[in-house]
């Protein structure tokens, strides 16, 4: 098993108060602070305390806000620590929570932290030596935990505040055409025909269940003993209540598969294409075979070019940090050429929605 995303040495731009953040915490000296690079949004950083203390070694993972413009409502580490919290009960994947701090003056922003679950997870490439039979069964198991999120009584795990109610659906194309607007820079497209066309073809909701809105190969950590068998589901950020096939539709989005074109697979960010993995239709057939749901492939075109879009607005909203230099990480730097990749994907696939209603 190879880690294909160990800890680094902190950014110097990210760097926080460790001394604060060991004294906030009361659990002894801190031994050292690394970085995890894989996320785009959040910061996420592995303390490692001294054995003499009172943690006696143990690793916790400390997560934060980027630095510079946000959208409104993103990057709340009160509702994210929250949302873990309540689901532990009821839905054994989600890491131990520690403590949430709301103190801005201990690191210059709201934080939480949380226990380390030790296992593998899975990056760029899968990091592990699996026949495609058992890389296919790791596949239908990422995908069942979906089946089990969505499975979760909102009320029963208090989480039934997260909702507003239906119009789930016309919310999130409103919203995300908003935000793209707001974040759009002079060298990327303007999306505006394919946010005429949702607008035009949105369905009504299908149903409300709480929903990731951020799932993803590399939001899971698999079993050590056992690796094609998911432990936990992390990044809670974007959780809500919501329409399930606009979660899998947004899942989706990421999900680059070995027969896309070269400039695509580029951008890929997990797994998705190792021999033995799901194809995107296998994987809407998988999901709609376990919850009962169905969906013509008429009907699938809009999920398909949302979740494509709302990528579009995340990664223009991470270029547009970087294009107002309030980030230098040089990870960002060729975001604005995805932005372009997905705009002409979505047109493609409404071209053909288009062309199957003649």
């Amino acid at each position: 098993m190879t880690d294909t995303n160990p800890a680094r040495p902190v950014r110097e731009e990210d760097a926080f108060d460790v001394d604060a953040v060991a004294d906030w915490l009361g659990l002894g000296p801190i031994r050292e602070v690394r970085q995890f690079s894989g996320g785009a949004s959040n910061l996420t950083y592995l303390l490692r305390y001294a054995p003499d203390g009172d943690a006696q070694g143990r690793d916790l993972i400390l997560r934060r806000p980027p630095a510079g413009q946000k959208a409104k409502g993103a990057h709340d580490m009160g509702r994210e620590f929250r949302i873990q919290s309540a689901l532990a009960p009821v839905f054994p994947y989600v890491a131990g929570m520690v403590a949430f701090c709301d103190d801005t003056s201990v690191i210059g922003s709201e934080f939480y932290v949380m226990d380390r679950v030790a296992g593998h997870i899975p990056r760029r490439e899968l990091g592990l030596d699996l026949p495609p039979e058992d890389v296919r069964r790791l596949c239908a198991n990422f995908l069942d935990l979906l089946v089990d999120l969505h499975g979760v009584d909102p009320a029963a795990a208090g989480l039934a505040e997260l909702g507003r109610g239906e119009g789930y659906v016309a919310r999130q194309v409103g919203g995300w055409s908003a935000r793209y607007r707001k974040a759009r820079t002079r060298n990327v497209g303007s999306f505006e025909k394919v946010m005429r066309w949702l607008d035009a073809n949105q369905p009504a909701d299908r149903r409300t269940c709480l929903i990731h809105n951020d799932f993803r190969l590399d939001n899971v950590v698999l079993d050590p003993e056992e690796p094609t068998r998911p432990i936990a589901l992390l990044d809670w950020e974007m959780a809500t209540l919501g329409d399930p096939l606009m979660d899998l539709g947004g899942a989706l989005a990421y999900w680059v598969q070995a027969d896309d074109g070269r400039a695509f697979r580029a951008f890929r960010r997990q797994p998705s294409d190792a021999p033995g993995m799901l194809t995107r239709k296998e994987v809407v057939d998988h999901y709609c075979a376990s919850t009962g749901l169905s969906v013509s492939d008429e009907e699938w075109a809009f999920y398909e070019v949302f979740g494509l879009f709302r990528l579009a607005v995340i990664v223009q909203q991470i270029y547009y940090r970087y294009f107002h230099k309030q980030t230098t990480n040089p990870a960002f730097r060729h975001y604005w050429l995805a932005n372009i990749m997905l705009e002409m994907r979505c047109r493609r696939i409404i071209r053909r929605a288009e062309r199957g209603r003649r």
